[in-house]
C-alpha cells in the first residue's frame, strides 16, 4: 500500500523556503502570487493493512518536526 505524507511548517512559523520562491516567481512576473509555503511529500510503500495510528507513529518520531510542522496522512490510489 502506498501512502503519501504531506508535512508543512505551522501557521506562524518563518518560512525562509517560501518567502524566496515567491519572491522569484514575483521577479520573473508572476505578480498574482500572494503568500508562498514550502513544504514536503513523504511517499512510503508499506504493509497492506497498516494501522493508521502507527503510521502517525512514523511521522511523530522521524518524518516530521511535530514543534513546527504540521503532518497530513493520505492514502494514494
Amino acid at each position: 500500500m502506498k501512502v503519501n505524507v504531506h508535512v508543512m511548517l505551522k501557521n506562524g512559523v518563518l518560512d525562509p523556503q517560501g518567502k524566496a520562491i515567491g519572491h522569484a516567481l514575483h521577479g520573473m512576473g508572476f505578480a498574482e502570487v500572494g503568500d508562498v509555503r514550502q513544504g514536503k511529500v513523504i511517499e512510503l510503500e508499506i504493509a497492506d493493512g497498516t494501522d493508521k495510528k502507527r503510521i502517525a507513529e512514523m511521522c511523530e518520531k522521524l518524518l516530521a518536526n511535530t514543534v513546527i510542522e504540521d503532518y497530513r496522512i493520505e492514502t494514494a490510489s
